[in-house]
């Protein structure tokens, strides 16, 4: 297991870190398997996007804040219930399949 830590400097973003994943295997040896990438807060979340094109993660942060507005008269006192619910649809963990040390990720 390793951990490792990602900052962000706005409220919503997608942050790459197929390289921080990578390094992982590379470091591990991992030829063949399956790799549980896992974000333990709760106002983060994980997912996997082929990063193609740049809009799928403008149209994606779009229809988060759409869907789940940050100001809509919740009752958590901390501001940050959008956050958490963000979180909770998006999810808080992907598997990635491992093969010949690559990690398996489509465009």
């Amino acid at each position: 297991m390793k951990k490792f830590e990602v900052k962000t400097t706005q409220r919503i973003q997608m942050i790459n870190v197929d390289h921080l994943a990578n390094q992982y295997v590379t470091e591990t040896g991992i030829l063949n398997g399956q790799l549980l990438l896992f974000v333990p807060h709760t106002t983060a979340a994980i997912t996997i996007n082929e990063n193609a094109d740049p809009d799928v993660v403008s149209d994606m942060t779009d229809i988060l804040n759409k869907l789940i507005p940050f100001e809509n008269g919740y009752r958590h006192a901390e501001g940050n219930s959008a956050a958490h619910m963000k979180s909770t649809l998006v999810g808080v963990s992907i598997q990635v399949i491992v093969v010949d040390g690559k990690l398996e990720l489509g465009i």
